[in-house]
Parts: structure tokens; sequence; C-alpha cells
């Protein structure tokens, strides 16, 4: 009889140690450290996926831009993998940015720059990222690399490099998995510069693509704030827009 007991409550015991284990693996398998290809993975996903995105072949974002206390119109149109155009009429000034996938040039009078003048190869190649629907979706392009450098109370901070000079920290929420800000290192007229951009109000598309209408950028002596009034997706774009007037 004792030993009968005493096996029973040897049965016992090894059974809460074995459900004790498996809960502990368990618990390691879930909170194992993610990559940062993982967690760009999941803010890919979280956007809508890459099928979703594939179906987004031009996006059209017609807005407002608060700048020095002025409002101005702005229209920013991609064309995915091909050409980026920004349009900022700032009272009769016009202030034109645009890449392509074989160069870019600007026009910006306020910074001295009156007629078109193309890109320095140098910028035109560390800025081939904006030519994406999805920043991150491109990431590995140019020998690109990811590095989660670390988070914080609410983002995980993913560090992308590659071959051409990219330089950028995205900081990607860990709940929602969506962008939350980015900091772009860049050479601006040959100083070095980095343009922080905050992004908000993700709103989807028809096209079931999850886009943010709320833009501000930070740049070294001033903010920038885009309200978007309306986003049109897959809209037929004349290619002559990104072409350089010829002075």
């Amino acid at each position: 009889m004792v030993n009968i007991i005493y096996k029973k409550k040897y049965m016992k015991t090894l059974r809460k140690q074995s459900l004790f284990v498996l809960a502990a693996l368990a618990i390691a398998t879930t909170c194992r450290a993610q990559t940062a290809e993982e967690i760009v993975n999941k803010s890919i996903d979280a956007v809508g996926g890459k099928d979703a995105i594939a179906a987004v072949k031009t996006i059209v974002y017609t807005q407002t831009l608060e700048v020095m206390g002025n409002e101005v119109p702005s229209i920013t149109t991609i064309v995915a993998g091909k050409a980026f155009k920004s349009d900022i009429d700032f009272q009769g000034t016009k202030i034109v940015t645009v890449l392509t996938d074989h160069g870019g040039w600007g026009v910006n009078p306020p910074m001295g720059q009156a007629t078109p003048t193309a890109l320095p190869d140098e910028q035109w190649k560390q800025t081939q990222g904006r030519l994406n629907i999805v920043p991150l979706l491109g990431w590995s392009a140019n020998g690109g690399k990811l590095e989660l450098q670390s988070k914080d109370s609410s983002d995980y901070k993913i560090h992308l490099t590659n071959t051409v000079g990219t330089d950028v920290v995205y900081y990607i929420n860990q709940k929602t998995y969506l962008l939350d800000k980015s900091d772009v290192t860049a050479s601006v007229q040959g100083q070095t510069m980095t343009i922080t951009m905050h992004f908000g109000d993700y709103r989807k598309t028809d096209a079931g693509l999850l886009v943010p209408w709320s833009w501000i950028q930070d740049l070294p002596q001033y903010t920038l704030t885009f309200t978007t009034k309306s986003v049109d997706v897959n809209k037929t774009i004349d290619p002559a827009i990104f072409d350089m007037p010829k002075n």
C-alpha cells in the first residue's frame, strides 16, 4: 500500500514537472527575439501585404503643406519603382523634386535653385527608396542590410544601409507593425543632415493598401506638416511630367 501511494505521488509530481517544462518551452518559443527582417516583413503585411502593394502601380497624394504659418498646395506622385515627383506651390513659387530610376532633378528658388537642375549622382542614389509605394518593400536592393538597433517603449528601431549610401532608421510600432517615423541621413548640397518624417492616421485605399494620411517632416531649421486631402490609386500618369524641362 505504501508503495502504491508513493508511486501516485511520484507520478503526480512528474506530471507537474512535465507541464512546467512544456510551458517554459512554449514561453521561450513565443518570446524568441525577432530578427530585423521578420519585423520588416510583418510591417509589410500590416499595410496589406505584398499582393496589395503590387496591385498599386501609381499613387497620388493631394495635400496641403503648412510651413511657417502658411498653407500651400502640394502633390506627391509615385509610379511604383520608376518615378517620384513632389510639386509644391509656395505663393506662386514652384518647388519641384523629381526622382526616377535613371536620374533626378529639381527646382527650388527659395534655396537659390531657380532653374531645373540635375541632382548630384550621390544624392539621387541615396533617395531611390522614394520610388517604392511602401518604402520598406525594396529594402534589399543595392545590397541592402537590416539591423535591429534596439527598441524603445513603443517602436522597433531598424537600421537600413546599402552600397549606394542609403542610411535610414525606421521606427516600426511594436503593436501594429506600422511605420511611425523614419530618420534619413543624407548629403544635401554638400552637407550631411538627418531628416525625420513622422507618419500617422493610416487609412485603407480602394486597393486594400493602408497608407498614412498624416506626414510631419522635421528639417534642421523648420518643420513641414502635410495634411492629406485625397489619395488616388492607379490613376493614369503622363510620363512626361517627370522629364526635366530644358532651360
